[in-house]
């Protein structure tokens, strides 16, 4: 039966049946780790990659989605909670032109499509209702695409114009955003949406939009300025981020000073968040420009001829004679008015102050007295006062104290960081003496397994030819030592022809030949000989 197999088919089995049972269980082994990582690696290699059908999507059109590809025998995943459904990259494109076919996502009257569906008898209520909800789809739709934003709802309250009010509501709107875990918002993003919203609206001012995110944090107020991100209050986050940068770089010029670790700096920052605006009104009036208008009023008077008379009244209205009459009737009287009206400038002024600066800032330096005794107190106190911006109008102060560090905190975190290190390394080294031992544990295995071939390959059956070879050979050996033993003994011997001599060393050296050529085999057969001889 196996002379029917394939040569290289029977020589390995015949090399299997030679090898130990030591070396028949690595073999198998090492034939069925091949055939598991074979499969795995087939598994992987035919696995196609996945792409974004459908992202953001209601749970109504991913169950639609997800039943029509299950009708296809479409292989499919889910992600982000359902809400993104994965397929094939290369069916990408003809599963969205067939799923559109169907109608599917099916709740796309989110936007300006909801007032297609808007007949004769829609009323005017209605009509506004819908215009609004219309709007807000889009907004969301919109606010969607920027990166970082996963959903977006848009609430807007647009209310009705009244011809007959003086006093209208203002239009508001509220933004709610849920962005990634791993990547928030940043104040630009936040503010961009502001101005979004803002600008899309008809009568809506930036400062009448508030957006918050999906973990209840308002990331923008209705000021329309946002907040920052990092923490539960933007005047905290925002005084943190102060103290940070300056500690960094007050620590960063002392480091160069005195070295590291030879110095602390402690900032504490009070900062204005009050937005103020200031309005002012300045006239100016050049004199060199001529007047708007003019008017000039005059009125003489130089008094009478001299013949008029006069005096006093009596008791009974009677006219009693001026004694003066020289004087009488002389007078000079004059009036003049003037009225300009001059070109005047008007000057208006709004300033708004912004939110955050410094009303008040106080710095503390602590050196280390070890290192810091060559150091000039005042100089750093200088250096410190004019890096940090200090005003002393402002209130401003600085201190700075040398003092002897206690550094045993700091060598006990260094000894356990060698110490991690050391173990570490030791550990990498371990490991690396493990897989050197197993990779020479496999090249031993190997070369057992190799020579143990090879000892099966030379231990084969001799073909009859070589053994009537060696049968020859057998019978020139025997000839040579009956030629020894006949020396041996005293007498007269009988030299044998020069052939027979000739033949024997030809013999001689065609069995050194294939001892050297397959050693094991022409030792059993000595060890046959001699078997054989005893």
């Amino acid at each position: 039966m196996s002379d029917r197999l394939p040569a290289p088919v029977r020589k390995a089995s015949d090399a299997f049946k030679s090898f130990t049972p030591g070396q028949k269980a690595v073999t198998l082994f090492a034939v069925v780790a091949l055939a598991v990582g074979g499969y795995f690696f087939a598994t992987w290699a035919s696995k196609p990659s996945y792409a974004a059908l459908f992202s953001n999507l209601s749970s109504k059109d991913a169950s639609a989605i997800v039943e029509s590809l299950q009708k296809t025998g479409t292989s499919y995943e889910l992600a982000n909670g359902g809400q993104t459904i994965l397929v094939p990259q290369d069916q990408v494109y003809d599963l969205r032109l067939q799923l559109s076919g169907e109608g599917l996502p099916g709740e796309s009257d989110t936007g300006y499509a909801l007032l297609d569906q808007q007949g004769i008898t829609t009323s005017d209520f209605m009509q506004h209702t819908n215009y609004q909800r219309a709007l807000e789809g889009e907004l969301s739709n919109t606010i969607k695409s920027i990166d970082g934003v996963e959903a977006a709802t848009v609430h807007l309250v647009i209310p009705q114009k009244d011809v007959f009010a003086d006093d209208q509501n203002k239009t508001t709107a509220s933004v709610l955003v849920q962005s990634s875990a791993s990547k928030p918002l940043s104040n630009q993003q936040v503010q961009a949406i502001v101005n979004l919203v803002a600008s899309s609206v008809e009568g809506l001012d930036p400062t009448q939009v508030t957006v918050a995110g999906a973990d209840g944090k308002i990331l923008s107020t209705g000021g329309g300025a946002a907040v920052a991100t990092g923490g539960d209050s933007g005047a905290d986050s925002q005084t943190a981020a102060y103290q940070n940068r300056l500690n960094t770089s007050l620590q960063n010029m002392l480091d160069s000073v005195v070295g590291p670790g030879n110095a602390v700096v402690t900032t504490t920052a009070e900062l204005d968040f009050d937005q103020t605006s200031t309005t002012s009104r300045q006239y100016t009036s050049d004199p060199s420009v001529a007047a708007l208008s003019e008017q000039i009023s005059r009125e003489a008077y130089n008094g009478d001829d001299g013949k008029g008379q006069g005096g006093v009244l009596g008791p009974d209205n009677i006219q009693v004679p001026n004694g003066n009459t020289s004087t009488a009737g002389a007078g000079q009287y004059e009036n003049t008015q003037q009225t300009r009206n001059n070109a005047v400038n008007q000057v208006d002024e709004v300033r708004k102050s912004a939110p955050g600066g410094v009303k008040k800032l106080s710095v503390a330096v602590l050196l280390n007295a070890t290192t810091a005794g060559t150091v000039d107190s005042a100089q750093v106190q200088q250096l410190v006062s004019t890096a940090a911006g200090i005003d002393a109008t402002r209130g401003d102060s600085v201190a700075i104290a040398a003092m002897p560090f206690d550094t045993s905190a700091a060598e006990a975190a260094q000894k356990t960081l060698a110490e991690s290190s050391n173990a570490a390394k030791a550990e990498k080294q371990q490991s690396l003496v493990k897989t050197a031992a197993l990779v020479a544990v496999v090249l031993l295995l190997l070369l057992i397994a190799w020579r143990a071939s090879r000892r099966a390959r030379k231990r084969k059956a001799l073909s009859p030819t070589e053994l009537a070879h060696l049968e020859q050979m057998q019978a020139a050996l025997e000839a040579q030592r009956l030629a020894e033993l006949n020396a041996s003994i005293p007498g007269p011997s009988i030299e044998a022809p020069s052939r027979a001599e000739e033949a024997l060393e030809e013999r001689q050296r065609e069995i050194e030949q294939m001892v050297e050529d397959q050693p094991e085999e022409m030792a059993a057969l000595l060890r046959g000989w001699l078997g054989a001889g005893r």
